[in-house]
């Protein structure tokens, strides 16, 4: 019945395209500035010029992955389309050749890279719950242990078999997809193996990619196809989302940050951000400081136990902590499209990534990320969990693209409540692996 009063309710405003946090059409202005200096051959030298165009060039190609169907599901989205897309804007001389140097020497000469990884390391690792962290260390790294070790024993032993090779299967596809993404796995990974065997590092990365591409999206398939298997098998391998068979539903929430620590450390400040860059920077110069002294383990290797020591102690106040993990933030927020593109530019080699897409090595990503489930789901039963979670948490969030991967993983398996030990692989596993590879290195260099 009509009440006389007249319409009011509007309908729902579209949500307005942004590209970088700001209308398009003012991105778009700011495009074609930096586009018209870059062809004019007046791009300045530097991260003065180097970062507005590898910003633009993220951001476009960020924007059309992450809204590409098949690519934005199972592929990783606007990562995979930025690294690829960058790396043939070089191939196919797109781009002017001085704009190509201003970014490469922007990523590799001046250390853009390192300033990246310092934050992401110091960041999510003081950014945890404590709790998280130790008990990591106690019952879940054991299964994260037991997915990579059957995912490396299988790899090497396939590897050798097929002839591909045991150290290179080991080195270039079954670590690379366990690291935990890009930018915190893959490239500090290239960085270290090429400094360790005397190889060139956009060689390796080339090889690596692809791999952590595929691995990624078998991984989500594998998400959903166990998921269907928790439906139907008995006996106590699927806890139906519960990871711990000894503990009670909530063993997850007890691993959420307090509301009030949380609160504090999601209201920006601008000073704390600034001292989160002076603590990261110097995380990374004590580890480098330590590599001159025991130089058998690299430098970022030191940098994340020295981070994981201080944070799990507790011996920095809270506020710390938070400087770490806002600064943590504005970078990967504002500056990840940029190390993506760099990638791209400075260690994606297109021609290599063709050449390393044949049957050998689809079946080794495909034996590494099933490698992963075996191995952490029966030794996550050994100690204690439910096998069906143990093999999505500890092992298909550890060959998956670490957070994104995680977020796609957990939904194709219909388990997002397992957030929490995700990001114990994502992050406490993939710094774990960069450890490895270190130790690896030196096992493997007389051979």
């Amino acid at each position: 019945m009509s009440t006389g009063q007249p319409n009011t309710s509007r309908p729902a405003e579209k949500p307005r395209f942004q590209l970088y946090g700001m209308e398009w059409y003012f991105f778009a202005l700011f495009t074609l500035v930096i586009l018209a200096v870059t062809y004019l051959g007046k791009l300045p030298k530097g991260m003065i010029g180097a970062l507005p165009l590898m910003i633009v060039i993220g951001t476009i190609f960020g924007k059309i992955g992450d809204n590409a169907p098949i690519i934005k599901t199972f592929l990783g989205g606007g990562a995979i389309v930025i690294i690829f897309g960058s790396a043939a804007l070089v191939t196919f001389k797109v781009l002017p050749e001085s704009a190509i140097h201003i970014m490469d020497s922007f990523m590799v000469g001046e250390g853009f890279l390192d300033f990246y990884i310092a934050a992401l390391i110091t960041g999510s690792i003081m950014g945890m719950n404590r709790q998280l962290l130790i008990r990591a260390a106690i019952r879940y790294l054991p299964a994260i242990l037991g997915g990579v070790a059957v995912a490396i024993a299988l790899t090497a032993l396939v590897g050798a078999i097929i002839g591909y090779g045991a150290k290179e299967t080991v080195f270039f596809i079954t670590i690379p997809i366990m690291g935990g993404g890009m930018g915190a796995g893959a490239v500090p990974l290239s960085k270290i193996f090429g400094e360790g065997l005397g190889r060139d590092a956009t060689e390796m990365l080339s090889k690596m990619v692809p791999a952590v591409a595929l691995g990624n999206a078998l991984s989500i398939v594998c998400g959903g196809l166990l998921n269907r298997l928790g439906k139907v098998v008995k006996n106590g391998w699927s806890g139906n989302g519960q990871l711990m068979k000894t503990q009670g539903s909530n063993a997850a929430a007890e691993l959420e940050l307090d509301p009030a620590y949380k609160q504090a450390r999601d209201t920006i400040n601008l000073s704390q951000m600034g001292i989160g860059l002076l603590m990261a920077t110097s995380f990374f110069a004590l580890g480098a400081l330590i590599n001159k002294v025991v130089p058998a383990i690299h430098g970022y290797a030191w940098m994340i136990l020295a981070v994981a020591l201080v944070k799990s102690l507790g011996l920095l106040p809270q506020q710390f902590e938070i400087c770490c993990y806002q600064w943590f933030q504005f970078v990967m927020n504002n500056l990840t499209g940029v190390l993506l593109v760099g990638i791209g530019v400075s260690y994606t080699n297109l021609v290599q990534v063709a050449e390393a897409f044949t049957p050998q090595y689809l079946l080794l990503v495909t034996v590494t990320v099933l490698g992963a489930i075996l191995g952490a789901g029966l030794v996550g039963k050994l100690v204690g969990f439910f096998p069906i979670e143990a093999a999505i948490t500890a092992g298909l969030c550890m060959s998956n693209m670490g957070g994104t991967g995680d977020v796609a993983v957990l939904s194709a398996a219909q388990r997002m409540e397992l957030m929490p030990f995700a990001q114990i692989s994502s992050r406490i596993g993939g710094a774990f692996m960069l450890i490895l590879s270190s130790i690896l290195l030196q096992l493997v260099s007389g051979l």
